[in-house]
């Protein structure tokens, strides 16, 4: 492990910030219901941080203890040259400064780059995936391919790269799959991560009525299957089940349930430069500024200080009849899941 070169980064408590996801684009090929609205308003294309100023923002947080990074979007291949990113980012698991270069995907585009990918060092990679029913993946993603996401992910595996299914649990959609979602993914060797919905932006459904506590699919699947608890850990906010009746990992993210933010380790970049201390709260920092004020890092790193300050211990994420509203305005999208 390459020596710090700055003082790590630690909140008020006591967490150190090991984990920096970057939203490069908030734009996407997909519409996914519980994400966007169908008629999204993207960011002007001029608001955006450079590649060159991500790698540099990003970099920063590596000489500060950040030791995994993630690229997410939207979803990030759409971004034009994203590669090149990839490309530069490497140096920093080639010099050991970093563990680890992944991105979260929703397949598309997983073909034409998968190869690439893993030449540049990733090698685990998040897709996302509701349904392997190609009717309601269309339905749910507005404009996706299922034949195309598959595709995506057989070429991932193929060029190496470990794939973990993402799937969000939506209540009267895909309910009834998960079980086959879970056997599926651990018949291919893959793990699953179920997800309860988020109350981020304004989308056409009311969160109440596409939420499906976790708490119930894991009682679920407990009525069929062994699950031991696994101390496995991607140093995200899943926690881990051994499924002993088919050696498969599945992880539960359940910001609702039971929320993750005791061991929180992690802060969200996006594409204009706005760091989000919390995923469920509003108070953000602006590190776009302190990039172009000066070719210095004094003025970021001064920036990063200031933010991680003032990170809370957690969210406040609720969704019943009385909150029909989202808990923050920013779609996923916005932020990067």
């Amino acid at each position: 492990m390459k020596p710090l070169t700055r003082p790590p980064l630690v909140d008020p408590f006591g967490r150190k910030i090991s984990y920096l996801r970057i939203s490069v684009t908030d734009r996407c090929d997909f519409r996914c219901v519980y994400c966007m609205a169908e008629n999204m308003q993207f960011l002007p294309r001029k608001e955006l941080l450079t590649l060159e100023e991500l790698d540099r923002i990003a970099t920063a947080f590596v000489a500060r203890g950040t030791r995994k990074l993630r690229l997410t979007g939207g979803e990030p291949l759409v971004r034009r040259d994203i590669m090149s990113l990839f490309r530069s980012l490497s140096r920093h698991l080639t010099s050991g400064a970093l563990d680890e270069l992944t991105l979260t995907t929703n397949g598309s585009l997983l073909s034409r780059y998968a190869d690439e990918l893993a030449g540049y060092g990733v090698r685990r990679i998040n897709v996302s995936l509701d349904t392997l029913d190609a009717d309601k993946f269309r339905e749910i993603t507005r404009r996706g391919d299922l034949k195309v996401v598959l595709a995506g992910i057989e070429a991932a595996r193929k060029a190496g790269m470990r794939v973990k299914i993402n799937a969000v649990a939506l209540k009267g959609v895909n309910d009834d799959e998960i079980e086959e979602l879970m056997l599926w993914s651990h018949g291919l060797g893959m793990d699953l991560t179920l997800i309860e919905v988020m109350p981020m932006g304004e989308i056409e459904v009311g969160r109440i009525d596409q939420y499906l506590p976790l708490s119930v699919v894991r009682g679920r699947l407990m009525d069929k299957y062994t699950l031991v608890d696994d101390p496995y850990r991607t140093g995200g906010p899943a926690r881990y089940v051994r499924v002993k009746e088919t050696g498969g990992l599945v992880g539960f993210i359940t910001p609702l349930t039971h929320n993750f933010c005791e061991s929180c380790n992690r802060v969200r970049l996006t594409c204009t430069g706005t760091l989000y201390m919390c995923l469920g709260q509003e108070d953000a920092a602006d590190l776009r500024a302190a990039v172009r004020s000066s070719q210095d890092d004094a003025l970021l790193y001064r920036a990063m200080d200031e933010a991680i300050a003032r990170k809370p211990k957690g969210h406040d994420f609720i969704i019943d009849r009385r909150h029909s509203r989202p808990a923050v305005g920013r779609h996923m999208s916005v932020t990067g899941g």
